[in-house]
């Protein structure tokens, strides 16, 4: 199915009009995963799309998020991060060179509970930090020269 179309179904499903700077924002986070912050969004899609405005890409994203199309993912210290992958998964960040990724694993389903005693589940976020295999890589190519 072309992805465009696709886009358009899942905003109307969920009940957004779908412009053209909403399908390219939601384009953006299903086409390059890697947790973009409103900046990185902002000057991916700029270029093509010059009415295109800062406060446009974080009131599309604020209205994607709350109508949960995508999550918003408070792993960065310094930046909101975004996802267009709404499946569960958790999200590692590696503390050396500061890319973010997704997490696949059995058993994060069980996680998606609406009520925990008495309290009610909105969200969950399981959020790791660590070392990437390249960091680990260089770590011990220094430590060991």
């Amino acid at each position: 199915m072309n992805t465009k179309v696709a886009i358009k179904d899942r905003l109307k499903m969920l009940g957004i009009k779908p412009s053209l700077q909403r399908m390219a924002i939601m384009e953006c986070l299903l086409e390059h995963p890697v947790h973009p912050t409103v900046d990185m969004i902002f000057n991916q899609l700029s270029p093509t799309i010059p009415t295109l405005s800062k406060t446009t890409v974080y009131n599309t994203l604020k209205l994607l998020s709350e109508e949960r199309a995508i999550h918003t993912v408070n792993i960065d210290e310094k930046n909101v991060r975004y996802d267009g992958d709404i499946l569960p998964h958790a999200h590692f960040k590696c503390k050396s060179c500061g890319k973010i990724m997704d997490v696949h694993f059995q058993g994060l389903e069980a996680l998606k509970i609406k009520q925990l005693h008495g309290l009610q589940i909105d969200e969950c976020q399981l959020l790791y930090k660590g070392y990437c295999q390249t960091c680990q890589h260089e770590i011990k190519q220094t430590t060991n020269n």
